[in-house]
C-alpha cells in the first residue's frame, strides 16, 4: 500500500517507518524541513519525502493514489500558548488535503479520554480526533497512556528521577492511577491496523494489562534497575511548584513538564474494548517494558527519542536558514590545528557531548548547563540519542545538530541554550586541518555584554577543546 506518514522526525514515526518497509509497503513522509530527513532513511527504498507545514498547506499538493494515512503530529510541548488553535489547525489542513486523495483509511494515535476530567492536552487530543472524522475516508482512532519505550519522554524523566534521587519528596500526584503500555505494543496496533475493516471509523483504548499509581511506576523501575528508593508525597506541592520539580530534576523542559503536571493530575484507565481480538496483540507488563527498554540502550540501538523533538521554541523557521554561518554581525572564537590521524578525529568529534562529555573542562560545561537550567533553558540533561551517532535534528546536550555529514568531514550544531543572541560550533576537517569555528550574533547591548563575560574562558575551554579532538588523549578536567 502506499501510505502517507505525518511527524516523520517525531518519536513514534521513527520506529513506525522501519517496520512499514519491512512489510513493503511505500512510503511518502512530510517533514516540515528536508534538512531534518533522517540519515538512516535517506537511502532507503520505497520512501520518499515531501516537504510540508501543516499550518501552510497553501499550493501544497500530495500524491492522489494514497491508501492509507498516519497523523501523528501533536504539540505536547510546543511553547506556544495556543496550542489547541494550532493543533486543531493542522488536523483539519491534513483532512482537507487527504480528502483530494484516494486515501481509504487514516490511523491516528491520541491519548486515553477521561469522561469526568480532562486536561488540556487531552481535551485538544480528542477535539483532533473529532476534526479527523470524515465522510471521504474511514478513521481509526487509537488512545494510549503512559508509552514506555527507550527514548520516550515518559521513560527518560521517570529514569532521571529514580537514578539520580535515593529519596524523592514528590507531589500528590504520585498516586494518581494509570496504564502504562509498551512502545513494541503500541506499534503492533498501529501497523497491524492498516486495511481491517473491523477498526473503520472506531476509536479503542490501548494499554498495558496492570493499573499503576506513578508511585508504583517509579518504584518498580527502581527493582528493575536493582536500586532502593523510597518516596514521601506530600499535598502541598501545587502544580506550578510540581512543574518546577520536574524541570529541575530531570531532562524535560518547563513547558513539557508543565504539560505533564496538568496530564498526570488526571486518571487515565483504558476503557475495555474487542481490540486485542481484533488485533492479535497480548500487551506485556510494565516491568518487561522497562526491562526491553535497556535492553536496546546497552546495544545502543534507540531508534528515536522525544529530546530530538522542536521543544524548545528556538528554531521558528528551516534548518537551512542557519545551515551557513553569518558572515555579519558576528563574534568569531575560530581556531584550527592539524590532523594527525582523520579517522580518530572524526570519531572523537562524532562523540563530542553526552556521556562522552566536552574533552576538557567539562565542570564549565556542567555549570553552564547549570545556569541555562535556572534561567529556563534545556541544560546539558538531555544528552545525547546514540554514543557514535549523530544526524541533522538530534538533541546533543544544550545544542541541536544542524548538518552531521562524515563524508562531508563536518558537523555543526545550534545552540538551544538560554542566550541573547544566537550561536553556532562548528567542526570542520579540510585537507589535513580541522577548523573548529564558534560564531555568536548577539541581540543588543545584553548580547554583547554576555560574549565579553564569557570571552576570558575561550581561551582554555576551546583550545583544550581542540587539542582533545586531535590528540590521542581523552583526560578531561
Amino acid at each position: 500500500m502506499k501510505i502517507l506518514i505525518t511527524g516523520t522526525t517525531g518519536y513514534i514515526a521513527k520506529r513506525l517507518i522501519p517496520k512499514l518497509l519491512d512489510d513493503k509497503h511505500e512510503l511518502v513522509c512530510c517533514v516540515r524541513d528536508l534538512n531534518r530527513i533522517p540519515e538512516d532513511l535517506k537511502e532507503k527504498e520505497n520512501i520518499e519525502f515531501l516537504e510540508i507545514d501543516f499550518l501552510k498547506i497553501k499550493g501544497i499538493q500530495i500524491p492522489s493514489d494514497i491508501d492509507v494515512g498516519y497523523y501523528l503530529i501533536h504539540s505536547m510541548s510546543t511553547s506556544s500558548s495556543n496550542f489547541e488553535e494550532l493543533e486543531y489547525a493542522c488536523a483539519l489542513n491534513f483532512k482537507n488535503l487527504l480528502e483530494t486523495t484516494n486515501c481509504n483509511q487514516v490511523i491516528y494515535l491520541s491519548g486515553i479520554v477521561n469522561d469526568q476530567s480532562l486536561s488540556k492536552h487531552l481535551k485538544s487530543r480528542f477535539r483532533v480526533e473529532e476534526t479527523l472524522q470524515s465522510e471521504t475516508y474511514n478513521l481509526t482512532t487509537f488512545r494510549a497512556g503512559i508509552i514506555v519505550g527507550s527514548g520516550s519522554a515518559s521513560f527518560e524523566i521517570i529514569r532521571d528521577l529514580v537514578e539520580k534521587l535515593p529519596v524523592m519528596v514528590a507531589p500528590k500526584w504520585l498516586n494518581t492511577k494509570t496504564q502504562p503500555i509498551a512502545i513494541r505494543d503500541v506499534l503492533s496496533y498501529l501497523t497491524e491496523a492498516i486495511g481491517k475493516i473491523e477498526l473503520y471509523n472506531r476509536s479503542f483504548d490501548i494499554f498495558g494489562p496492570e493499573v499503576l499509581t506513578y508511585k508504583q511506576i517509579l518504584l518498580q523501575f527502581a527493582e528493575v534497575r536493582k536500586l532502593k528508593r523510597w518516596i514521601l508525597t506530600l499535598p502541598i506541592l501545587s502544580p506550578k511548584l510540581s512543574s518546577y520539580w520536574l524541570y529541575f530534576v530531570t531532562s524535560t523542559s518547563f513547558k513539557l513538564a508543565a504539560s505533564l503536571v496538568d496530564s498526570m493530575k488526571v486518571e487515565v484507565i483504558g476503557k475495555p474494548s474487542d481490540i486485542n481480538t481484533l488485533i492479535a496483540v497480548k500487551p506485556i507488563s510494565y516491568k518487561e517494558a522497562v526491562e526491553k527498554a535497556f535492553i536496546k540502550i546497552e546495544q545502543n540501538f534507540i531508534l528515536s527519542s522525544w529530546k530530538d523533538a522542536m521543544i524548545s521554541g528556538v528554531f521558528n523557521s528551516k534548518f537551512s536558514k542557519h545551515i551557513n554561518l553569518p558572515q555579519y554581525g558576528c563574534f568569531k572564537d575560530i581556531r584550527s590545528k592539524r590532523v594527525i590521524d582523520e579517522s580518530f578525529t572524526l570519531n572523537q568529534i562524532w562523540r563530542i557531548g553526552g556521556d562522552t562529555g566536552w574533552y576538557r573542562f567539562n565542570f564549565l560545561w556542567r555549570v553552564r548547563g547549570f545556569v541555562d537550567k535556572l534561567f529556563g533553558g534545556v541544560g546539558l540533561r538531555r544528552g545525547r540519542r546514540h554514543q557514535t551517532e549523530l544526524t541533522s535534528g538530534d538533541a546533543l546536550d544544550f545544542w541541536r545538530v544542524l548538518l552531521a555529514d562524515k563524508n562531508e568531514k563536518r558537523l555543526l550544531l545550534y545552540a538551544e541554550m538560554k542566550l541573547p543572541g544566537e550561536a553556532w560550533l562548528e567542526f570542520k576537517i579540510i585537507k589535513d586541518t580541522l577548523y573548529q569555528r564558534a560564531f555568536f550574533r548577539p541581540k543588543g547591548i545584553l548580547g554583547r555584554m554576555y560574549w565579553y563575560s564569557v570571552l576570558p574562558f575561550h581561551g582554555f575551554v576551546f583550545k583544550g577543546m581542540l587539542n582533545a579532538l586531535v590528540e590521542d588523549n581523552k583526560s578531561s578536567l
